[in-house]
């Protein structure tokens, strides 16, 4: 069983550029290109270079300590547990960045991830080398035929319509306080803002008794 997870908005309770835009009163203008690029209404290759062009020049250490202190999800860390516990793998694909990301690798327990990442010159930020596109399910597929995991037995969990080429390849593709168009491809939709609660999808589409946070 394969579990993968979108990155903002999921397991971070936080969009990582907005926060940084923060520091050169950019905010406005960066959170307008983020919106449209998780609704789909712009080319979202386009829209991250162009939100990173405007950020250049932030100094690395501001860009690793926002990174740092990205808030993890509420019920994160237990759905990780739990679904670890029971022999799942773990997987996570974003549209942002290794400095962001390395960091769940470790506190979340996950066997891969997937991002993007922000080149740095003389302690600058200026640009991104993408690995991760909008079809996130070309990254998706590399380790699920090296991990050999059958379509049914493989859950997605997301929030944007960069996300929604996952559920192509997932038996049960949960939106989790996504957008619209997230929520009309899904199987089901998540709008509790705790993950843990994916425990309960999980259980009753596959007939499992996973440990649950919730009491019968």
């Amino acid at each position: 069983m394969l579990a993968i997870f979108d990155v903002e908005g999921v397991l971070y309770d936080a969009e990582y550029l907005p926060i940084l835009a923060e520091k050169l009163n950019k905010e406005a203008e960066i959170w307008e290109i983020t919106k449209k690029g998780i609704q789909g209404v712009i080319n979202w290759e386009d829209g991250l270079r162009t939100r990173v062009e405007a950020l250049k020049g932030l100094d690395y250490n501001t860009c690793k300590e926002i990174a740092d202190a990205l808030p993890i999800m509420t019920g994160a860390k237990e759905a990780c547990r739990v679904l670890k516990a029971a022999g799942w793998k773990l997987m996570a694909i974003s549209g942002g960045f290794t400095i962001m990301t390395d960091r769940l690798q470790k506190e979340l327990n996950l066997d891969y991830i997937f991002s993007n990442e922000l080149i740095f010159k003389d302690g600058k930020l200026d640009g991104v080398t993408l690995h991760v596109d909008s079809d996130k399910s070309k990254s998706a597929k590399i380790k699920i035929a090296e991990w050999n995991e059958k379509k049914e037995n493989i859950i997605c969990v997301v929030d944007g319509a960069n996300d929604v080429k996952l559920f192509d390849i997932a038996g049960l593709g949960i939106a989790y306080r996504a957008q619209d168009v997230v929520k009309d491809l899904a199987t089901t939709t998540l709008e509790e803002k705790d993950l843990s609660k994916i425990l309960d999808i999980i259980n009753k589409h596959y007939h499992l008794e996973l440990e649950t946070t919730t009491t019968a």
